[in-house]
């Protein structure tokens, strides 16, 4: 059930960054904050107390002018104080209820954002690792498990971590494109895809799951592995990515968050919500 929504979460996705794949990722950056910060400005519209958050905003602007007013009142300045602080308080109530309600769509967006900014796609020529995990009780040393790929080269041996559950093996791409690797295990054929290539924005999928809501959902780019499988996971080690700003490496996350906020702070006196 959670791999349908998975894909038809995805899809929206790639629908909407698809101009912008040849494009700086900036670009596409700035319209997903975009778009978050007027989802943000709805939910907070729907789902706050618009006229409690001006009341306690107008509370607070007074008793700051009072602070300042009677600045040579200790009395006077204390009582300031004390009705600023629980004007603060009020304010976090009032906007705890929709931060709450925007927690599970905005988890689901980073989950589908970190497929599109968080790892670097390979480059032709560039070695990695491929590791697979393996469920628990199983021996990797046991485990009659081959890798094999027609567009991508398998540099070595597999290498059996018997500790950690673990079969690794380092593979080298070849050229641009979306490759496959392909596992065989008990008989059954995994396909994992491997991104190799130099566009600005592509969907990459850094691990394939074993059928599981929690980790589907946080591993939305791939089908799941089937449930009868010894497979945990199989996992592409990708470059991580940042966001170049003027020779500053940011993680995406933080440029996303604070365009989000700026954008929400800009039109919210056209869509007239109190934050």
């Amino acid at each position: 059930m959670i791999w349908f929504f998975n894909s038809a979460f995805g899809k929206l996705f790639e629908f909407i960054f698809f101009p912008f794949q040849r494009m700086s990722p900036w670009i596409a950056m700035a319209l997903i904050s975009f778009l978050t910060s007027l989802l943000m400005l709805l939910f907070f519209r729907l789902f706050s107390n618009q006229q409690g958050i001006r009341m306690v905003k107008n509370k607070i602007k007074a008793h700051l002018l009072e602070l300042r007013l009677f600045k040579d009142s200790l009395a006077l300045s204390l009582r300031a104080q004390g009705n600023i602080l629980r004007f603060n308080f009020k304010y976090i109530g009032y906007s705890a209820k929709p931060l709450l309600v925007m927690f599970i769509p905005i988890v689901l967006i980073l989950v589908q954002l970190n497929l599109w900014f968080g790892y670097q796609a390979l480059s032709p020529g560039q070695e990695t690792i491929v590791k697979v995990k393996l469920v628990k009780g199983q021996n990797p040393l046991a485990v009659n498990l081959s890798l094999d790929s027609s567009s991508l080269d398998i540099e070595t041996l597999p290498l059996r971590i018997e500790g950690e559950r673990e079969i690794d093996w380092r593979i080298k791409a070849r050229e641009n494109g979306s490759h496959n690797l392909t596992l065989s295990v008990g008989g059954q054929k995994i396909s994992k895809r491997v991104i190799v290539g130099q566009k600005s924005l592509v969907k990459i999928s850094q691990a394939k799951v074993r059928r599981n809501f929690i980790a589907e959902l946080f591993n939305p780019g791939e089908a799941p592995l089937a449930g009868n499988l010894p497979l945990k996971s199989v996992e592409v080690l990708y470059p991580s990515r940042n966001m170049n700003l003027f020779g500053w490496h940011l993680h995406w996350l933080i440029v996303y968050f604070a365009l989000s906020i700026i954008f929400g702070f800009a039109f919210k006196g056209i869509f007239k919500v109190e934050i």
